[in-house]
Parts: C-alpha cells; sequence; structure tokens
C-alpha cells in the first residue's frame, strides 16, 4: 500500500482531512470486528462453540441481536481518537520518512541492493519508522484496548482523570509495540512495493489504478498482520491488564506457551486477515479520492 506522495499539489491540510476522514469512516465499520479479535486474543481458555458467544459478547451474550452487536463498540470515543491519528500519521508520514531516506541514504541502500531492489527497501524502511514512531499515539490505543475487553479497569473515571492518575502507566507495553510495529510496517509497505514493482509492473505507486492498489494493500497487509502477530497478541494482553498491574512481557510469553501453546500467539490472526483486504483497500482508495478532492478547496 503507498500512501499519497506528497509530491503532486495536495496541500497537507488536504492530506491530514482526507486521510482523516478515511480513518473515521474505516472505524465505524470495522470496529466490531477489532473487538472481535482484540477479544479473542485476551482469552486464555480454549475456544469452542460453546464458549465464543460469552467471550465475544460478554454479558450481552444471552440479549437480543442488536444489543448484541452495540456491544461490540465499546471504546469508540478513544478508537476514533487513535484511528483518526493513525491514519493521518501512516498515510502522511512514510511519504517524509521516504524523501529523508531518498535524500540522506540513497547511495548507500543502491549500492547494497542495486537500484530496483533499493527502491523497495527504501519504501520498506521508511514504513518500519512510520511504524515504530506510532508509539506515541500509545496511550489512545491502551485506552481504547481496556475499554474492547477490560472495561472494569476504568471504574467510571473519565478520560482527563485516567491520565492525571495513570501517568506512564498509559505507555505500558510501549517497547512491545514498537518491536510489533518496525516488522509489521516494514512487511506492509515493503509486500505492497514488491507486488506492485514485481508482480504489476507497476514503477510509479502513485500512478497504480484501483485494481493494481487491490492487490498490493491485500498482499502488505496480510505479510504485515501476521508477522506482527505474535507480538500483537503479547502488547494486547499487557496493555489490557487492570492499570495498577503490572504485567510483564517476558511473564506473558512464558504463560501463554505454558498454558495456551505456541499457536495462541496467532490468536484472533483470521478474523484480521478475513477483513483486512477490504479494510486496508477501502481506506486507502477513500484517502486517495478524498486527499485530491479536498485539495481543491485547500
Amino acid at each position: 500500500m503507498s500512501p499519497p506522495t506528497g509530491k503532486g499539489k495536495d496541500s497537507g491540510t488536504a492530506r491530514v482531512l482526507g486521510s482523516g476522514t478515511s480513518g473515521i469512516a474505516e472505524l465505524l465499520i470495522f470496529h466490531p470486528v477489532d473487538t472481535v479479535a482484540k477479544r479473542l486474543m485476551s482469552n486464555k481458555a480454549k475456544v469452542s462453540l460453546a464458549t465464543l458467544n460469552p467471550i465475544l459478547f460478554r454479558e450481552h451474550a444471552t440479549a437480543s441481536l442488536g444489543k448484541k452487536f452495540f456491544s461490540l463498540f465499546p471504546g469508540l470515543g478513544y478508537a476514533a481518537g487513535y484511528k483518526v491519528a493513525q491514519r493521518v500519521y501512516k498515510f502522511g508520514g512514510q511519504p517524509y520518512f521516504n524523501d529523508l531516506i531518498n535524500q540522506h541514504f540513497r547511495d548507500q541502500f543502491t549500492s547494497a541492493f542495486g537500484e530496483r531492489k533499493g527502491k523497495l527497501m527504501m519504501q520498506a524502511t521508511a514504513g518500519s519508522l512510520t511504524g515504530i514512531g506510532e508509539v506515541v499515539l500509545l496511550p489512545l490505543d491502551v485506552l481504547k484496548i481496556k475499554r474492547q475487553v477490560n472495561p472494569e479497569a476504568f471504574r467510571g473515571r473519565g478520560i482527563f482523570r485516567i491520565i492525571a492518575e495513570e501517568k506512564s502507566a498509559l505507555y505500558r507495553g510501549w517497547g512491545w509495540t514498537m518491536a510489533r510495529n518496525a516488522p509489521g510496517s516494514f512487511a506492509l509497505f515493503g509486500a505492497s512495493a514488491v507486488t506492485k514493482d514485481y508482480v504489476l509492473g507497476v514503477t510509479d505507486y502513485s500512478k497504480a489504478t484501483w485494481t493494481q492498489n487491490f492487490i498490493a494493500s491485500i498482499a502488505g497487509a496480510v505479510a504485515s498482520i501476521t508477522v506482527a502477530a505474535p507480538l500483537d497478541t503479547v502488547k494486547t494482553r499487557i496493555q489490557n491488564a487492570n492499570f495498577e498491574n503490572k504485567v510483564h512481557g517476558a511473564v506473558v510469553i512464558k504463560d501463554l506457551i505454558k498454558n495456551e501453546g505456541i499457536t495462541a500467539f496467532f490468536k484472533g490472526l483470521t478474523p484480521k486477515i478475513v477483513v483486512v483486504g477490504p479494510k486496508l483497500v477501502f481506506s486507502y482508495t477513500l484517502a486517495q479520492s478524498l486527499i485530491p478532492l479536498f485539495g481543491r478547496y485547500v
């Protein structure tokens, strides 16, 4: 997936408005699926048809279909702040990192990998740096996850009170978040670029057609989610604990392997992969359509 390059006439304001709007639209459609994935990853018991209902819907397991559906929207306010900020940062940040690498390290990449592969490696490396920088948005991600899987941690407190009382606890799991994002974003932008360049024959990514973006986005997203899945599971379990409970990643990994087996690292992977193609294609194509539209006015 290749975000707007920023080399055209579209202003920074247009890029923020376009990518932000795509993030909001994506959130409203895909937030329930994200909740399902998070609850599956946080569940430590064996999953079966008999236990799936209470795992996914919690106290609303016996409620009507409508109440069950809306129970999958916890933490929507936190999720909105996180998703919009993330999309704006991701769509706008990776091209700037790529420009910096091109300006200062192009010769080194070309020397090490060759002209064609060097270009792909710069795209992937720029994506990795962008992913690492996403750690600044971690508090919103932590609050979103807790509302999805552990709402008791809030105990009736509002966001400002939580920030004042918890402080650094909102950055719990920051190291695991960076460790997950670095290879995940590398795989996302790298696999997308490889697919466009080697499979589809696209050399100017900004001129890729909707179909080409669709195919490349699926390849990049599946690669990214799969590569990041084990660390994402560890990060989620660290973050969904009560604020006062300090859970170390090494302990989470040890207990997970001991009690659930190695395959537990990939809990929640299937629902993510099932929707990740449409999800990224949706947000990408919407951003690509809205940014030029907003560019006419701002």
